[in-house]
């Protein structure tokens, strides 16, 4: 069960917290004058003990936050790690590290110490034999000193998850599941993302109790789904449906389609006008509708063109708009399409296009939601844009997953470490059982290729095929 809660609008001080003086002091040096609105709603709940779910993005002073909290609960007398942060990548880990010993500063007795992989691993070693209250570190790096027995975790009080959607994106679920489990059952577990797509909710009913959950709204009032509705004769359908993707330029959209052959009428126009087009519909092979999804899901694509059923159960968060090239029959499916934008307190378009014959169709639709639709003519959209368009990013999928034992932190690895890549040119990882994907900036994206080829993951040569959506 979660306990929803809002974040306060009225500043606050950071000497309302139960702290003590030197650190209330040691923050007045740093210059926290007042506590941000996520530090003022997680940390009187978090250093009551409470597990926490706060939505945060970075800047917002979430490290703080946290770091207040897991600090409050060290004990310095006992022996042994008492708190871990995981982190997506080595450069978030560094600057959490510096934050906290920064906070810390107060008591010259606190060591912090960042495990990452990426970096060589014998000093690491030596460090953990001299002890550390903190940890802060990747996944993939603190489950390989686990295994090691270099690291226990036995001792932990706070368990800190940091920009968890981005650990899920770079597929750490089971490295994360791993390093959880072998913390105590009674611990405080902190969870932050930025946005909430379903692997939170997945990871806060496995390994969080009662967690409150927290979002810091960057604007007043819930998510809102601008509909539009455009009369179209059933020979420029298709036009129409390109000219609104050119003129609202959404980043990622899902089609909707009554029906397979429009699915595939739909792709092959899109892809003329140089719109990046996949397609997903009953006629697809297993194989084929995955590597449609991991395309869709990380950016490679801007356009999914779909049937309702081969949508059914589809789950992407950032969904910018809907575009109905056919009117759905039934009201209750039109609403579940439409409410698969403007999620996570995001604006979203639903765009509909309806032929004459359609028109009773919208009419349910309109005595369903109880308030009149809003119709716009499609002279108004002007002259569209033919420029290309194109998604940031580029999938590239490796022969090898989880068969061959290789795991996400090793691709990241391979990319930033020897292939001398920044990590956020790097989007989701997805490891399946027998091929890996992931997404790299289209910038890089041959560069990473070639790079992947000619290098190894895990120690071995792999095979690497780059995948384009249409048009290539």
């Amino acid at each position: 069960m979660t306990h929803p809660s809002q974040v306060p609008a009225p500043e606050r001080p950071f000497g309302d917290l139960p702290l003590p003086p030197a650190t209330l002091a040691n923050l007045e040096q740093l210059g926290y004058a007042s506590m941000t609105p996520i530090q003022a709603a997680s940390l009187p709940l978090a250093l009551a003990g409470h597990d926490l779910i706060a939505q945060a993005k970075t800047g917002s002073g979430k490290t703080a936050a946290f770091a207040l909290v897991l600090l409050a609960k060290l004990e310095r007398s006992t022996a042994g790690v008492q708190a871990v942060v995981l982190c997506p990548t080595r450069e978030l880990a560094d600057q959490v590290s510096t934050e906290i010993r920064r906070i810390a500063r107060a008591d010259q007795n606190v060591k912090v110490l960042t495990l990452c992989g990426g970096t060589p691993i014998r000093p690491q070693l030596a460090r953990l034999q001299h002890g550390a209250h903190v940890v802060v570190g990747t996944p993939g790096r603190i489950l390989d000193h686990l295994k090691r027995g270099s690291l226990r975790l036995d001792a932990v009080r706070t368990l800190v998850l940091d920009e968890a959607d981005r650990m899920l994106d770079l597929g750490f679920f089971d490295d994360i599941a791993s390093v959880v489990k072998r913390c105590p059952a009674a611990r405080q577990t902190l969870l932050f993302s930025a946005t909430y797509p379903e692997g939170i909710a997945r990871l806060s009913r496995q390994f969080l109790r009662e967690p409150h959950e927290i979002k810091l709204l960057e604007r007043p009032g819930q998510a809102q789904i601008h509909q539009r509705f455009y009369r179209v004769d059933e020979r420029e359908r298709l036009e129409v449906a390109a000219r609104l993707l050119e003129h609202y330029r959404p980043q990622r959209t899902l089609a909707f389609c009554n029906t397979k052959q429009r699915c595939r009428d739909v792709q092959a126009f899109l892809a003329e006008r140089d719109i990046v087009t996949l397609a997903l519909h009953g006629d697809l092979e297993q194989r084929d509708r995955d590597q449609v999804l991991v395309q869709f899901a990380n950016r490679s694509c801007s356009v999914l063109v779909a049937t309702d059923v081969a949508a059914r159960g589809l789950d992407i968060a950032q969904l910018e708009a809907v575009v109905n090239v056919e009117i759905t029959p039934d009201p209750e499916v039109h609403v579940h399409r439409i409410g698969r934008t403007g999620r996570v307190d995001q604006e979203g378009w639903a765009l509909s296009l309806v032929s004459a014959p359609e028109m009773p169709r919208v009419a349910r639709i309109e005595d369903a939601q109880g308030e009149p639709l809003e119709w716009h003519t499609v002279g108004e959209l002007g002259r569209a844009s033919r420029k290309p368009l194109v998604p940031p990013m580029v999938t590239l999928q490796i022969l090898g997953g989880r068969k061959d034992k290789i795991r996400p932190g090793d691709v990241l690895g391979a990319l930033t470490s020897a292939g001398g890549f920044r990590a956020d040119q790097v989007g989701k990882i997805s490891v399946n059982e027998f091929a890996t994907y992931v997404a790299v900036e289209r910038t890089i994206a041959r560069a990473a290729f070639e790079k992947l080829s000619a290098g190894q993951v895990k120690g071995r040569s792999v095979k690497v095929h780059l995948l384009r959506a249409s048009p290539g």
